[in-house]
């Protein structure tokens, strides 16, 4: 496999059970950073790293999140209306050009490895990322535009990782390393 990585995987289906009670009801992906929800930051990731299309694999529950990223017309005319323009082009900021996103269903919480495979027909045999919205990591430049480097410098699998926080191990995916010789070392496990 071989080319340009331009389609992300986003894994939105979870259950949120790391950041329960607020997962409760609202799609852990769509709870804000600030003032805008980490989805939010995760596309714009994405779209700097030259991700033009995402495909998000939803669940139950997860319709806010397909309905952030579309247009919510009576809200967008009462802003227009009223002048508040620097509040409209906040709320169009994420607004997908046609065709950049797609939504898939994952029917049952298979896990992460289900949850890419759900993506299959719209990946297609060309390489691409997956995307976890739920654990934002700060570094300059991104991470997915590191990864995506790593990939045309060495191709195959890339994961990035970063320490999980002290006794949390158990809640992440762990990785095992032959060695660690600089950021870009072999996985063995």
């Amino acid at each position: 496999m071989s080319g340009k990585v331009r389609k992300a995987v986003l894994p939105v289906a979870g259950l949120g059970t790391r950041v329960l009670p607020a997962a409760k009801v609202t799609p852990k992906e769509m709870l804000n950073v600030v003032d805008r929800p980490i989805l939010s930051y995760i596309i714009e990731e994405g779209r700097a790293a030259g991700i033009e299309h995402f495909v998000f694999v939803t669940g139950r529950g997860k319709g806010a999140i397909e309905d952030y990223f579309d247009h919510h017309v009576e809200l967008e005319a009462q802003l227009e209306a009223k002048g508040k323009l620097d509040i409209l082009a906040d709320v169009r900021r994420d607004l997908p050009k046609p065709g950049e996103m797609s939504f898939v269903r994952q029917m049952a919480p298979l896990g992460l490895g289900h949850a890419v495979w759900c993506a299959r027909d719209i990946i297609g045999d060309e390489p691409f990322a997956v995307m976890l919205p739920d654990s934002p990591m700060m570094a300059e430049p991104a991470a997915l535009a590191q990864a995506i480097a790593a990939f045309e410098q060495v191709g195959g699998n890339i994961v990035v990782v970063e320490p999980a926080p002290e006794g949390q191990a158990h809640k992440y995916g762990i990785v095992a390393l032959d060695g660690q010789a600089g950021r870009l070392n072999r996985m063995t496990g």
